[in-house]
């Protein structure tokens, strides 16, 4: 079993939108691939329960499937931080917390696991704890989400400094075009290619259509797919 946690460089810069077409992606080349939202704030109340949207999205996408509280263990009706909505809630957020739901997902047989996070990098859970602390327990390789926008070579360049002064091994970078305006897109990303040493795996333009991934070799060879 494979399994990659996928974070980003701020909140809403397309975590769900790439983890869905990853999760398609695999599917479409027959893997057994799961997708799990350990932590979501943001919720509504449907057949009994709370479900994030996000969550019911990476569900949809995946070709392994669990029941919702599986896939999205903690979850939050205010869209505000987590840490703060676990308070307000009297739940209990902790690495153990999440190691314990993280394995649960054992008995549900997939070949890859990809696991999204919430927020940025460094998300508080608790007054002392972050979400890396989980990932870096868990020894779990990071996939990158870039937001391709005016200011995404400061956050990138941030976030990828600390996941190195951290251990934590960064197997690559997705581009992902939030902005469709963005000046000079290809002149930015050849800059990050060039100060990023880990592989730019993916770019996902701007789209309205049928959202798509211009998959690059090093995806692949991470995946163990032949195209």
């Amino acid at each position: 079993m494979s399994a990659f946690f996928i974070t980003g460089t701020d909140t809403e810069v397309g975590k769900t939108y790439v983890t869905s077409l990853l999760l398609k992606f695999l599917a479409k080349h027959k893997r057994k691939a799961l997708g799990f939202k350990p932590i979501a704030a943001g919720a509504e109340e449907a057949f009994g329960q709370l479900v994030n949207e996000d969550a019911l999205s990476l569900m949809e996408c995946a070709s392994v499937h669990g029941k919702y509280e599986q896939i999205n263990p903690i979850c939050f009706a205010p869209p505000i931080a987590p840490h703060i909505a676990a308070k307000r809630a009297g739940v209990e957020v902790s690495v153990q917390v999440l190691h314990k739901h993280y394995l649960a997902l054992d008995d549900l047989g997939a070949e890859f696991r990809l696991v999204e996070g919430a927020g940025g990098w460094a998300l508080p859970i608790n007054d002392t704890q972050y979400l890396y602390d989980w990932v870096i327990a868990e020894q779990l390789p990071v996939i990158l989400v870039v937001g391709m926008k005016l200011g995404c070579l400061n956050h990138t360049l941030l976030t990828m400094q600390v996941l190195q002064s951290q251990g934590v091994k960064c197997v690559g970078w997705i581009a992902n075009q939030i902005d469709r305006d963005m000046a000079e897109f290809d002149e930015n990303l050849a800059s990050l290619r060039q100060r990023i040493s880990a592989p730019l795996l993916a770019v996902a333009p701007y789209t309205e259509e049928t959202p798509t991934l211009q998959i690059h070799a090093a995806l692949t060879n991470l995946f163990g797919i032949d195209l």
